[in-house]
């Protein structure tokens, strides 16, 4: 199953993935290694089953072998540095008229860091927070949450870690226009702390209000577009895309920082298809 090509993986990603301070090389193409790692990904099968002998054409590495590249990359940021170089090169592959924000409830199987029991879904969660372009292509993942906390818990650091993604990739936050998605009902965003961090970066946060909260009664209060509003269908698009990544629908990484290079790693196929869709036309 071929999730990118072997020339995409040589000129998008293996640019960024580190080798050994030593001179070792490993014993195997790197590309055939990254190519495991998105098969892995895409398939959602547990490391030891990776399709070694199908996939290496020389001298194989074991799976532990592979999964130790991919933890070594991971704990390094390549994978992040990856899509961050990626946006960084293809600005006008965006739609940057509005951005949309949202959060996942994630079911965990194994345990590990940032899970909790979250009574919505019956089930041990973590949580992440995404912001999505105008066409649902996923931008930034925050650092996920354990899921039994609610939506506003460490609001601001995430946001600004969000923030800091885009502006490493030269994506200005002033000036965007952010639509906080979910369900009408789920206003759980409309609040003072979330409003004034859109409003110290200059970002226009179009939140639906709560009635609950007594926004409209504050001089802080925002004006709020409706038809913008509407937009907020593209983040379901986002989530059916990162849905087809098998890895991604239920987790069974226990540390954190993998966990979170899965996303990464999804974010780059998803884009990168992109890319070579529009070259191909």
């Amino acid at each position: 199953m071929e999730i990118l090509s072997k020339t995409t993986i040589e000129t998008h990603i293996l640019p960024y993935l580190t080798t050994g301070s030593r001179g070792f090389e490993s014993r195997v193409p790197l590309y055939q290694i990254v190519m495991l790692i998105l098969y892995r990904l895409k398939t959602g099968c547990q490391w030891r089953h990776l399709p070694i002998k199908e996939v290496f054409t020389h001298e194989a590495l074991t799976w532990q072998g592979v999964f130790y590249h991919y933890n070594k990359w991971s704990k390094q940021g390549c994978w992040k540095t990856i899509w961050v170089e990626l946006l960084k090169a293809n600005p006008a592959q965006l739609d940057l008229s509005c951005v949309q924000l949202d959060g996942s409830h994630t079911p965990t199987k194994r345990g590990g860091q940032a899970v909790g029991y979250q009574p919505r879904k019956s089930a041990n969660t973590t949580n992440a927070l995404f912001l999505a372009d105008n066409t649902g292509q996923p931008l930034a993942i925050a650092t996920p949450q354990a899921g039994n906390q609610h939506d506003l818990f460490s609001i601001q650091p995430l946001l600004e870690e969000l923030g800091s993604v885009l502006q490493a990739a030269a994506i200005r936050l002033s000036g965007l226009f952010l639509n906080r998605t979910g369900e009408p009902a789920d206003p759980g965003f409309d609040a003072q702390v979330f409003r004034s961090f859109c409003k110290q970066v200059d970002i226009e946060a179009n939140i639906k209000p709560n009635p609950r909260s007594g926004q409209k009664e504050s001089t802080d209060y925002q004006y709020f577009d409706e038809k913008l509003y509407q937009r907020r269908f593209v983040i379901e698009q986002t989530n059916a895309w990162l849905d087809s990544f098998n890895a991604l629908l239920i987790r069974f990484e226990t540390s954190l920082q993998n966990w979170l290079s899965l996303h990464w790693l999804a974010f780059c196929v998803l884009f990168l298809r992109k890319i070579n869709r529009k070259q191909k036309v």
